[in-house]
């Protein structure tokens, strides 16, 4: 799913970023931000978690729910991607064999949608929840969005 901004940037963004929202409490969340840092080589993701006041002001911004995380949430220019259709993206931009995950496209978003939101939703029950949201270390810090001084 596709929403578009008619405003021009999100906050914290600039020209060209991808952003990741993600809830930083979830252990199955923090794992995929985790996933991302290893395996995204080229950098293409920045992370935030939607706790942070950088993923409350895009969640603010695209007129999403700020106290309820029940979607991962890709942010690309003017363009904000939820549920499977994010996960989708993300994967495609992702070097191989993790690319190939794109082939899930042929499922009907209804479908994925469905299965995406039954994990969504039991997510706490099932992975766990961490008691603080999970900060990058030194080494990742450069990956994740944060407030431009001048901003």
């Amino acid at each position: 799913m596709l929403q578009e901004s008619r405003e021009g940037l999100a906050p914290y963004l600039q020209e060209g970023d991808r952003v990741v929202l993600f809830d930083g409490v979830c252990r199955l969340c923090s794992a995929w931000a985790r996933f991302l840092l290893k395996f995204d080589r080229e950098c293409r993701f920045k992370l935030a978690t939607v706790q942070s006041e950088e993923g409350q002001a895009i969640l603010s911004f695209f007129g999403m729910p700020m106290d309820e995380y029940e979607t991962m949430l890709l942010v690309e220019g003017d363009q904000m991607y939820v549920k499977s259709d994010a996960f989708l993206r993300i994967v495609k931009q992702l070097p191989l064999p993790w690319s190939v995950l794109t082939g899930f496209r042929l499922i009907p978003r209804s479908i994925r949608d469905w299965i995406y939101d039954r994990i969504a939703r039991n997510r706490y029950r099932l992975f766990g929840k961490n008691p603080t949201c999970v900060l990058p270390g030194d080494a990742e810090k450069r990956r994740f969005l944060v407030k431009n001084k001048s901003q």
